[in-house]
């Protein structure tokens, strides 16, 4: 397992790597950030991207979006993944937005897990990239990267790669090291066909290691 040293040295190689590392979603206020990423699950932030400037336009705040069709929200939102789900669950946020929050993102983790379509993932970056709070969205790539450099276990749940994270990692680097992991992961240790022989962080990687063993 990478010891705390190590996996500071390895957020750092990413950091020389990707040095303006940061969330891809284009937003302009927390909520847009909020709708943003519940888009964003299973589909790629540029596909997100393509339909939030109609989708705000026609539905600029919670309120739009109650008021609105489930269908006309759907429309705006097809091409992207899982669209019908996400759908429902942004009008569902939207109406639990208004009734317990005066229409505002709330601040805390508690509460904005209870809102409908709304896990830790999604909650994590809302606070660290809308609200400044040190926080570690755990997506894919941050999963994948994490386990490929043994920062935690194979078998972690996407909780414990948090975890892991968190107690490797000083807390006023934790927002940096999340957009470092999704560069890293998204961009060069990709999921099928990992750059391992041209990686800056081959000597630590035993994965990496073991895979060119093979090949």
């Amino acid at each position: 397992m990478l010891s705390k040293a190590k996996t500071i040295e390895a957020v750092e190689v990413m950091a020389t790597m990707f040095p303006n590392a940061a969330c891809e979603l284009t937003y302009h206020s927390s909520f847009e950030l909020l709708i943003a990423v519940m888009l964003s699950a299973q589909t790629t932030d540029i596909a997100v991207n393509k339909v939030t400037p109609k989708l705000f336009q026609d539905f600029p705040t919670p309120e739009a979006f109650v008021f609105a069709e489930v269908d006309e929200i759907m429309a705006d939102i097809r091409s992207i993944g899982l669209y019908r789900n996400k759908a429902k669950n942004v009008k569902a946020c939207c109406a639990l937005l208004i009734e317990k929050h005066k229409g505002h993102v709330p601040k805390t983790m508690e509460e904005l897990i209870l809102l409908p379509g709304v896990g830790r993932k999604t909650a994590n970056v809302v606070l660290g990239e809308a609200f400044g709070v040190p926080s570690i969205a755990v997506d894919t790539h941050v999963e994948r990267v994490s386990k490929r450099l043994r920062i935690c276990k194979q078998s972690a749940s996407v909780l414990e790669v948090e975890q892991a994270l968190m107690k490797k990692v000083p807390k006023d680097m934790w927002t940096a090291t999340h957009h470092r992991m999704i560069f890293f992961g998204r961009y060069h240790c990709i999921a099928r066909s990992p750059h391992c022989d041209q990686c800056p962080l081959f000597y630590l990687c035993q994965e990496g290691q073991n895979r060119l063993k093979l090949n």
